[in-house]
């Protein structure tokens, strides 16, 4: 599928199927519109009337054209208040219409879409990921594909010639959230801490990154004791993972992305039970996942601004020699750690991930992780959790996430909570109490970070989505690589 900017009129564009977008309450036809509608001998007047619409939005309604017409069939989609029209109205109204015109089989494909700010690149950019998010499908794991139709060839976006770079950005960071989306929708027979490995390395290959990989005796000599212990019941090897994107010339800033990469969690001896969802905890390393999109995305697009991508890649299983309830573990900062469950081992993974981060002179961290059901009880399966004490950096997330259209939510980072994580015996234990679980456990990853900005994305609910929602399908969403781009952009800033 190709999606270019075009300089040609509404009036004249002829194909398959024309979109057009229409304000909530604001749906008479005048200018362009009433030209065009007159051109269709009234056919858009009359679909409004009929189908009562309303211009809501993501609401779309669609009808075939007079034989011998230029446009084969016409789609409107409501936008909804202008007043409050953002990126993601255009992202999401696109994603609407693609999914249209790919079950009426239109294979080219026009949109007549508004500005967002008087902003062309913005909002081209917001549109072609919209279409290209709405259209991914995931087959690998299929005999043979179950939709056989055509599919889109072609799209068009009217009035917003010179925008190729602009699309060309979208393709790049969708490229990214794909990778993500394959990663945590791969089963973990697929995805192991091994291929994940070597998904790092063919990112580094084909996109000029440094590639690091660190292997069990390399994170022995590191006293990665907190990783090492999760990974040590498995038949397979951990992976610590570092890839680095270096811009020519001197860096305006370094940063780090560190994304949890347990990529299956039984939940050691605390096992997980019935009903606890243990068939999906292949989506248990979504972190390490969104980590690997965003450093394919930002390879790609080659900002001047330097970026580790890390992960500490293992699994957490069951054998006679895996950790017990009641050990005691030593992270690579000289912490002691009281396993009290041995369930709640994303947080000890990213505890040496964060002490290697926190020495390579950055400026700010942000790790992200499938962390916490009692995020998802807080926020629901829509929102991640933004925890930092740093107003600055939930400041820049905030904006790079209002950007990409994901939804996070700052959470108190009540010090006080700590008292729940104190052990008789060691340092810390790895959980607290079940009342606020996951400032806890964002308290405790506070306690590996010495001397960098930092913050912690809770994303265990938004990481996957069992219905259609907005641009995604059922199933993994990519959730964290949009933001974390915008965030390296300094989209906001």
């Amino acid at each position: 599928m190709t999606i270019q900017p075009s300089d040609k009129p509404l009036l004249e564009w002829a194909g398959d199927s024309l979109a057009i977008g229409l304000f909530e309450d604001a749906v008479e036809l005048t200018g362009e519109l009433a030209t065009l509608d007159q051109k269709f001998s009234g056919v858009l007047k009359e679909l409004i009337a009929e189908e009562e619409f309303k211009g809501k939005a993501n609401s779309t309604i669609f009808t075939r054209v007079n034989p011998g017409s230029p446009v084969r069939k016409l789609i409107l989609v409501g936008l909804g208040k202008p007043d409050v029209l953002k990126l993601d109205t255009l992202r999401r109204a696109a994603a609407a219409v693609a999914r249209v015109a790919k079950k009426q089989k239109s294979k080219i494909l026009g949109f007549s879409f508004p500005l967002w700010n008087n902003d062309p690149a913005a909002s081209a950019q917001a549109i072609a990921e919209g279409i290209e998010l709405a259209l991914y499908q995931d087959i690998r794991f299929k005999s043979e594909p179950e939709d056989k139709g055509s599919q889109i060839e072609t799209v068009d976006l009217l009035g917003f010639g010179g925008q190729e770079a602009a699309i060309t950005r979208a393709n790049q960071i969708v490229s990214g959230v794909n990778l993500a989306r394959q990663l945590v929708a791969a089963p973990a027979n697929a995805v192991t801490p091994i291929t994940l490995a070597e998904t790092a390395q063919a990112i580094a290959k084909d996109h000029g990154l440094q590639v690091e990989i660190l292997e069990k005796e390399d994170c022995e000599k590191l006293g990665m004791g907190a990783f090492l212990g999760v990974a040590q019941a498995s038949e397979l090897p951990p992976k610590f993972i570092h890839l680095t994107y270096k811009p020519e010339g001197t860096p305006k800033k370094k940063l780090a992305i560190i994304g949890k990469g347990v990529t299956f969690d039984s939940g050691g001896l605390n096992i997980k039970g019935a009903g606890s969802g243990i068939e999906t905890m292949k989506i248990d390393m979504g972190g390490a996942a969104a980590t690997l999109g965003a450093a394919k995305a930002i390879a790609q697009i080659k900002p001047d601004v330097e970026v580790h991508f890390i992960s500490a890649v293992a699994e957490n299983m069951i054998s006679g020699r895996a950790m017990h309830p009641g050990d005691i573990l030593t992270a690579s900062n000289g912490k002691t750690i009281e396993v009290n469950n041995t369930d709640a081992e994303g947080r000890l993974t990213l505890a040496d991930a964060l002490v290697f981060a926190d020495k390579l002179g950055l400026d700010a961290i942000v790790d992200l992780a499938t962390l916490t059901g009692a995020n998802v009880i807080a926020l629901g399966e829509d929102i991640a959790g933004l925890y930092t004490p740093d107003d600055a950096v939930a400041s820049q997330l905030e904006k790079a996430a209002q950007t990409s259209g994901e939804k996070i939510w700052r959470m108190p980072m009540e010090e006080k909570y700590f008292e729940g994580l104190k052990s008789g015996i060691a340092d810390m234990k790895n959980t607290g109490p079940r009342p606020g679980g996951s400032i806890t456990a964002a308290l405790f990853l506070k306690q590996f970070v010495k001397e960098t900005p930092w913050a912690h994305l809770d994303i265990a609910g938004p990481v996957w989505t069992d219905k259609e929602n907005g641009y995604n399908g059922a199933g993994a969403t990519g959730y964290g690589v949009r933001t974390l781009v915008n965030w390296v952009l300094g989209t906001g800033e």
